[in-house]
């Protein structure tokens, strides 16, 4: 029975499944010795190699909102989002070992892009036609590092792009004063005509 059950232990400690939505590299005391990226049944050295997983579906990265100066001087709030895939496991296993420290760093390298170039564009180029053109140039910069991490850069959009509180306050207090002297000069051209309808 303890014969059996050593054996058991050890086929136990010698297979380890890939499921379809991952890829694993096989690591003997630190070092990589076996990349698996087909889905199936595998087999390592019992109890000095283990196994690291890596998900091989398209992945999220929300990097935090970063404030920007436009070339018109006008301060907006920045919100991101890249999906993206790990397509080499050894290189981000060397590079980045998790997904979270892949996120902190390419976060950094995201927002230092968004910032580089939406800062060469003033407030109305992000509202029209140009924020396809402007979304691609950062798209563009981003993949330049992609290779470094072992991953591929699906998408980045910018989710959100808004005026920050006190610049959002000064258009809307400009608004509403443009708003009122329309209004004054209405009410004006109003007891205009009616004064000339009442001499009538």
């Amino acid at each position: 029975i303890p014969a059996i059950i050593l054996i058991g232990v050890v086929i136990f400690q010698s297979l380890f499944i890939v499921q379809e939505i991952s890829q694993a590299i096989v690591l003997q005391f630190g070092d990589p010795k076996k990349i698996v990226t087909k889905a199936g049944l595998n087999f390592k050295l019992p109890f000095i190699q283990n196994v690291v997983y890596y998900d091989s579906r398209v992945l999220n990265l929300d990097p935090a909102q970063e404030e920007v100066i436009l070339r018109d001087q006008k301060r907006i709030v920045v919100d991101s989002i890249v999906r993206y895939m790990i397509k080499d496991p050894l290189k981000f296993f060397q590079t980045t070992r998790t997904e979270l420290a892949l996120n902190d760093r390419l976060g950094r390298i995201v927002n230092s892009s968004v910032r580089g170039v939406i800062a060469q564009y003033q407030l109305n180029d992000l509202l029209s036609d140009d924020r396809d053109k402007i979304m691609a140039e950062i798209f563009e910069n981003v993949r330049e590092d992609q290779d470094t991490f072992g991953i591929e850069i699906v998408d980045l959009r910018l989710k959100r792009t808004e005026l920050t509180p006190e610049v959002q306050s000064n258009v809307f207090d400009r608004m509403r004063t443009e708003r009122e002297r329309e209004a004054n000069l209405l009410r004006a051209e109003g007891q205009e005509i009616s004064q000339k309808i009442k001499a009538t």
